[in-house]
């Protein structure tokens, strides 16, 4: 009797403990996509997506997608979204106060949607995906990148 005591306490803790374990993931991976989320809405540098461009919209979800769509002002809609378990790595080209942010994915695995557009609606894949910013210090890049990686390795976990 007092084996199957230890037996049963045994795998109590261990089923609590994947539990445990279960919801640290998702609140971790909820807490990289908020804070990506916030960095880049926060410095997203709207002089210099385009002088077409009305409106944006940019996600960062916690079921692992980044979602990117922009508005023109002559109706056409770009659409770009990828998954965090295809991310590879994340480059910046400007300078501290405005430059382009580059997420690159493993192969073509960035979802590129066009819709009302003259030449008709396109759908086809790319292998990054860019976003304009201003006010970026490399402190910054340096966290959204680790961010990213973060989420790419608890994604790839789940």
């Amino acid at each position: 009797m007092k084996k199957f005591t230890i037996n049963l306490k045994s795998v109590v803790l261990a089923c609590s403990g994947l539990v445990f374990c279960a919801f640290c993931a998702s609140n971790l991976i909820d807490e990289e996509a908020l804070y990506v989320q916030k960095k880049l809405t926060d410095h997203y540098d709207i002089s210099h997506q385009g002088a077409d461009v009305k409106q944006y919209e940019l996600y960062v979800t916690n079921n692992g997608f980044c979602r990117y769509k922009r508005h023109f002002s002559n109706g056409k809609i770009e659409y770009f979204s990828f998954n965090f378990s295809k991310f590879k790595d994340l480059d910046y080209y400007g300078t501290v106060k405005n430059g382009r942010l580059f997420m690159r994915t493993n192969g073509e695995d960035v979802i590129v949607q066009t819709y009302n557009d003259k030449k008709g609606d396109i759908d086809s894949m790319a292998s990054c995906l860019s976003i304009p910013l201003k006010d970026m210090e490399p402190e910054d890049l340096a966290e959204v990148s680790a961010r990213f990686h973060r989420m790419n390795v608890q994604l790839a976990a789940r």
